[in-house]
């Protein structure tokens, strides 16, 4: 398994790994890993621990605020570096997991960049997790292709194609089947890690570099641990500094606050800031779901109209184009509907409206979930923006308080929103377990965050006792009928043998105890995940 003993002696695999893709991780790789490991590992614990004592001043009734030693940096007049050539135009991105047929399919797509996710539309398992890493090197090489025997369909790499972005897992997240000095790896360490130790020297040929897409940060201080990551790898790989660069996306309430000094800390590495809209509003629920009568209606109700919403989105594009990098929009999770032609325009329509507000507001790009959105986006963007970016728009007429951003949105609380919730947290949940990290349901490609909502939401409502429209309370018991009811359609729908074949059990089991639960738990993926 290893030739080098010291390896040998830091490094061990899970009992379940069977495979070990001596082209991924070859010893000097897990030599790398066990750099990064030694190095920024007990610091990447120390912030998550800074983020558990943080939600203890929130769950006092405390709102989030613009950081007073950092007024310096927010009113400081300075710019970010330089944004490679390939990356200077990004108006329609497509994002998915990095399965092989999603890797092709994604860079032939037409859009300008690709965001291969190792994170919420993937389903971490040790095969995704490191087949991933495989396809990404074969395209990469462009020696990468599938045939798909069932369908007599081949899928190969055009010679003009996307950009490659890759995502690696949050701060938050582990690598269980991989463990160095006795602790289980850091899955954002082994993501980055093994990506930049095997593609950095294939893209400097080609004149480009490894990209990245960094998740959920909560804090300028996790910023600038990615930076000292970035330049740690540099170094070792004997590359200059600023060669790797990455946008961030503002997916947590508590980036918002920080946006500014989030570029500062990434300054010779960042390129953008990326409105994760989806864990946005699920950051926002659990940041203050202990505050008393702060209950977000329906999921649906919420969109980026919504005042706190909106707000963020502009308050993104104003700090990136002045400190010169770009702001990119948020995602369409429609995907078209292919038997229906009046609910498929109506599903475009909500698309064209999207974009046409983010590219109008100064969005330098935006992001799509499916290939067959790619052409509907690239044109309102190409109507409205002639030119690579709009870094000329600096929308300084924008004006955002902290109070602002904290907006309770406006709405309601149905029966329908809690069955839909209920149902859908169930259903990514069963996919999920199944190794399936982006799943098709009712027209809308989930992954983990909207999944998040949808459970976060039922345990905030049933923790307030919240009244829906209809003037009942939201119960205990309510909620048990409610569920059992969703359960029983379930079951009916895909039928006793499959459900028993299925990892539906474990899903309904799992969805139940988040909910019914008196702690909220931080993310869901952290106790699905040892059953994956």
């Amino acid at each position: 398994m290893f030739q080098n003993s010291i390896i040998a002696e830091r490094v061990r695999y899970a009992k379940e790994v069977d495979h070990y893709y001596p082209d991924i991780l070859t010893d000097e790789a897990l030599e790398f890993l066990v750099a990064l490991h030694e190095k920024f590992n007990s610091s990447r614990l120390e912030l998550l621990e800074r983020r558990i004592k943080q939600q203890a001043i929130f769950d006092k009734g405390q709102f989030p605020d613009f950081p007073i030693e950092t007024k310096h940096i927010r009113e400081g007049e300075w710019k970010a570096g330089s944004i490679p050539k390939d990356l200077q135009d990004r108006r329609v991105e497509i994002t998915g997991p990095v399965d092989r047929k999603m890797v092709i399919n994604a860079l032939n797509s037409g859009a300008k960049t690709f965001m291969a996710d190792f994170e919420d539309s993937n389903a971490p398992t040790w095969y995704n997790t490191i087949q991933g890493q495989q396809n990404l090197f074969d395209a990469n090489t462009k020696t990468i292709s599938l045939t798909d025997v069932k369908r007599n369909k081949s899928y190969t790499l055009n010679e003009e194609h996307a950009v490659l972005l890759v995502r690696p897992r949050g701060l938050h997240l582990n690598e269980k089947h991989l463990l160095i000095n006795g602790e289980q790896a850091s899955g954002s360490l082994v993501d980055f890690g093994l990506y930049v130790f095997n593609n950095t020297n294939v893209l400097r040929e080609k004149g480009t570099a490894p990209y990245f897409y960094l998740p959920k940060l909560e804090h300028y201080l996790e910023a600038r641990w990615w930076n000292d990551v970035f330049k740690f790898a540099q170094e070792f790989l004997s590359v200059p500094i600023g060669t790797f660069k990455a946008t961030v996306l503002i997916e947590t309430i508590t980036a918002s606050f920080q946006l500014d000094e989030i570029i500062y800390e990434l300054k010779d590495h960042i390129v953008g800031l990326n409105c994760g809209r989806w864990d946005y509003i699920f950051s926002y629920i659990k940041k203050f779901t202990n505050h008393k009568d702060f209950v977000v209606p329906n999921r649906d109700q919420v969109t980026m109209t919504a005042p706190f919403m909106d707000a963020y989105s502009k308050l993104v594009i104003q700090r990136c184009h002045k400190r010169g990098i770009l702001a990119i929009g948020g995602m369409a999770a429609q995907i078209p509907i292919k038997n229906d032609a009046y609910a498929n325009e109506l599903a475009i329509e909500k698309v064209r409206q999207d974009k046409l507000r983010e590219v109008i507001n100064g969005h330098d790009g935006t992001w799509v979930a499916h290939p067959g959105l790619v052409e509907i986006a690239m044109s309102i963007f190409n109507q409205h923006m002639p030119h690579s970016n709009q870094l000329e728009v600096l929308r300084e007429d924008v004006y955002v308080t902290a109070k602002d951003l904290v907006e309770l949105p406006q709405g309601t609380v149905t029966e329908a929103g809690i069955r839909k919730n209920i149902n859908v947290g169930i259903l990514y949940l069963e996919s999920w377990l199944r190794g399936q990290g982006a799943v098709a349901l009712y027209h809308l490609m989930e992954d983990a965050a909207t999944a998040e909502i949808s459970r976060t939401q039922v345990w905030q409502w049933l923790k307030n006792g919240v009244l829906l429209e209809d003037g009942r309370e939201f119960t205990t018991q309510l909620y048990a009928d409610i569920f059992d009811d969703e359960v029983e359609k379930l079951i009916k729908e895909y039928g006793q043998e499959y459900v028993r074949k299925s990892k539906f059990d474990l899903a309904i089991k799992l969805f139940n105890d988040l909910v019914i639960s008196n702690d909220f738990e931080e993310f869901l993926t952290l106790s699905a995940y040892q059953y994956l």
